[in-house]
């Protein structure tokens, strides 16, 4: 039986599934329409996956291959998602720590846990042979990138910036200041241990230190 969700009676049977929890969905990456079949979720999802971990190029998957392995119908995924990118960008999402929810106490304390984040990141990043085998193809995929950067790296970004306009507005942050460079100055450092140098320590006392030294300097009177 076929884990669609009303799909034609002629779509080919499920492939055997692995037994991995599936998280809930990106933003953005589930389309309006009927109810969603979670078996069907599931089994597109660890199709994917599935492939990924088995070194299968991201070029040879399709949405037709995806289709075949999970047992649905190519409308069922179409229906979920708009094409193999936005299905692709879900699924390096789902494996990367979530997004945090910023204390809102001080821009210290905001900057130390988004901070935070990129370290947990950066482990999970090196941790994972799907995350480095996907970030590495990802470079020769420019729509993938484009819509990962859209739909993670922006908002993400946007994140950092609004943290030091409330600096800004609270006084921790001096005003004459470029924000979009200073933002780069406290994510620069983590993103050097993480692609520059993979090596390189990423301690969990290295948040607050780079927010502490950068602060120092951006501060009213510095």
């Amino acid at each position: 039986m076929s884990l669609t969700d009303g799909e034609n009676p002629g779509d080919p049977g499920p492939a055997p599934g692995r037994e991995t929890a599936r998280p809930a969905c990106a933003e953005g990456g589930a389309r309006r329409g009927r109810p969603r079949s979670e078996a069907a979720d599931q089994a597109i999802f660890d199709a994917v996956v599935g492939m990924l971990e088995a070194g299968v190029p991201l070029g040879d998957i399709s949405i037709e291959r995806i289709a075949r392995t999970a047992g649905v119908g190519k409308a069922t995924i179409y229906r979920r998602w708009s094409g193999k990118e936005d299905l692709f960008v879900e699924v390096i999402r789902s494996v990367e720590p979530p997004d945090p929810a910023l204390p809102g106490t001080s821009v210290r304390d905001d900057l130390i846990m988004f901070l935070e984040f990129m370290r947990q990141r950066g482990l999970a990043k090196r941790g994972s042979a799907l995350l480095r085998n996907v970030f590495a193809q990802m470079q020769t995929h420019p729509r993938l990138w484009e819509q990962y950067h859209r739909t993670a790296i922006e908002p993400r970004r946007r994140v950092g910036i609004e943290v030091l306009e409330r600096g800004v507005a609270t006084g921790e942050v001096r005003a004459d200041l470029d924000l979009d460079l200073v933002s780069d100055l406290f994510v620069g450092p983590l993103l050097l241990r993480t692609v520059l140098h993979p090596d390189a320590e990423l301690a969990p006392d290295f948040p607050a230190q780079v927010v502490d030294a950068i602060l120092a300097g951006v501060r009213p009177g510095a």
